[in-house]
């Protein structure tokens, strides 16, 4: 018997994987399971992990914290959760979730700059 949360996860997955080929991404796929160090859901674009979450309830900070160790597990540069909007299926209507530290980042890269980005002091706010 399927569980059906485990294939609610995998369908996500598939939505991304898909979404991320068609905008240039060709070699954009999921992760197998079951690493001692987990690296993400998705691979295949360079120096990005992705963590994929199709949940009704969010834990943004629990998701981020996750996302940072599987980046550091990689070696990327970028770690990101990609999670499912309610209520639409394509992931181009999902969001994306990163700390600012990492959304600096990506802005300097994308800008071909490197940012001097804020300590990340790790306490509560």
């Amino acid at each position: 018997m399927t569980n059906p949360q485990k294939a609610k996860g995998s369908a996500w997955e598939r939505a991304i994987v898909t979404a991320l080929q068609t905008a240039g991404w060709p070699f954009a796929e999921r992760r197998l399971a079951g690493s001692s160090k987990d690296r993400g859901d998705i691979a295949g674009v360079p120096g990005v992990v992705i963590e994929a979450k199709n949940t009704a309830t969010r834990k943004l900070a629990e998701w981020i914290d996750e996302a940072d160790l599987e980046r550091a597990n990689d070696g990327a540069w970028l770690g990101v959760v990609w999670h499912k909007r309610v209520g639409r299926a394509s992931a181009a209507d999902g969001y994306v979730t990163m700390t600012g530290a990492q959304f600096l980042a990506l802005l300097g890269q994308a800008l071909d700059i490197q940012p001097t980005l804020p300590a990340e002091d790790g306490e509560a706010a």
